[in-house]
């Protein structure tokens, strides 16, 4: 690869992943904070991406992949995108607040296939040249993290700026990609069943029941995985840490740093055991939330939020190698569809809607037991674990 075009994947990268963390992870206190939003408001605005990530598949499969180039695609709908983050600044209602994130949420999701379609048709050797560009979208959401509390120093009344910040990239981004190499959609001309579109193909891999039981683990342990995104910011705010939004962001260097470990784990522990200890790290996150405090237990926030990285990476990066070892190569892209629809759509969206009644629930007079609330999470992500553990028997070894 050119390291011309390596530049330019690396700052779409870049850009992608810093616009989404601009606003994603404060959404949720300035929803509370800000617009007075109760907790299943809260919940619903997280869940639009959720529900964008459920739909985005059949805008990728019928418009994108068919019609027209993916730069250019993806271009048009970060600027829409830019001009809606805006809007959302000027809003003054929760309820009204929701319809415009919604709308957003759909111009983003497809976004994140597209960069990812760009990068790899550039590429010779996917597999040792993406990881290197993938990186710096992790650098992106750790960099404006740091920004938003070091650079624009931006208090919880101030975190409206925040999609401002996230407009003004995304408007950046849309410009960028009019100029990245052109990616011509492979399917043009030729017919494509509905479904095709809904990646049905991939079904197949339910004749397996270690699948089974993967696929509904996946979708169970997305619902406490929810509340750590659509929460944890306003629960380090109400607990008195500072630098709240750039402390959250050494979650990010814990993912890009066990990321790098995978290969060393996936060998000695295999696929199960892989998973297994992801879903003991959720459990371990939520309970070191629940007893920390700003205080004396302020290294028990830190070590909730640094586990990000077990968390992530042993469940999501070893369940998509899992994945891919199952699925016949000619159904492999339709796989990786399935199970993220299932873990990003569905399980989010049901962890979402749940974590806002749940804040409600245990929110008296404007004030959160956030004890109670954490242990909700934590309780969930044990049940999954022993329905895991119990169930899933892979007869089959899985090559790393």
């Amino acid at each position: 690869m050119k390291p011309s075009i390596r530049l330019q994947l690396s700052a779409m990268m870049f850009l992608q992943f810093f616009v989404w963390g601009a606003w994603y992870v404060t959404m949720g206190t300035y929803l509370d904070k800000v617009l007075g939003a109760t907790g299943a408001q809260q919940g619903a605005a997280y869940s639009a991406m959720a529900i964008a990530t459920i739909f985005s598949p059949f805008f990728i499969g019928m418009i994108a992949d068919k019609f027209f180039a993916a730069q250019k695609v993806l271009a048009v709908l970060h600027l829409v995108g830019a001009a809606l983050l805006y809007y959302l600044s000027t809003i003054d209602g929760p309820s009204f607040f929701y319809w415009i994130v919604l709308l957003y949420s759909l111009m983003y999701a497809p976004t994140l296939a597209l960069v990812n379609s760009v990068a790899f048709r550039q590429m010779k050797d996917p597999s040792k040249e993406f990881p290197s560009v993938r990186f710096l979208g992790t650098i992106g959401w750790i960099a404006v993290g740091w920004m938003i509390d070091n650079v624009f120093k931006l208090s919880t009344r101030q975190l409206s700026k925040t999609f401002v910040i996230a407009a003004v990239a995304s408007a950046i981004l849309g410009l960028l990609s009019f100029s990245l190499p052109d990616t011509p959609p492979k399917a043009k001309g030729t017919k494509t069943t509905f479904a095709q579109v809904l990646g049905a193909d991939a079904f197949v891999l339910f004749k397996n029941k270690a699948f089974i039981v993967f696929f509904i683990s996946s979708i169970l342990i997305c619902i406490p995985l929810s509340f750590y995104y659509s929460l944890t910011h306003d629960f380090l705010t109400d607990a008195g840490m500072k630098n709240v939004t750039s402390n959250m962001t050494w979650g990010q260097v814990s993912e890009a740093l066990f990321i790098l470990a995978i290969p060393f784990f996936f060998k000695r522990l295999g696929v199960k055991w892989m998973i297994a200890i992801g879903m003991i790290a959720w459990t371990v996150r939520f309970v070191l939330f629940g007893y920390g405090d700003a205080g004396p237990g302020l290294w028990m926030l830190f070590a909730g939020i640094v586990l990000h990285g077990v968390c992530f990476d042993f469940f999501f990066v070893t369940g998509q190698i899992y994945t891919d070892s199952k699925a016949d190569v000619r159904i492999q892209s339709s796989a990786q569809g399935l199970i993220t629809m299932a873990t990003y759509g569905v399980g989010m969206w049901i962890g979402t809607l749940l974590s806002g009644y749940v804040k409600d629930y245990y929110t008296i007079d404007k004030v959160s037991n956030w004890k109670s609330i954490w242990m909700v999470p934590a309780g969930i992500a044990f049940i999954v674990l022993i329905f895991f553990v119990m169930l899933f028997k892979d007869k089959k070894k899985t090559a790393g």
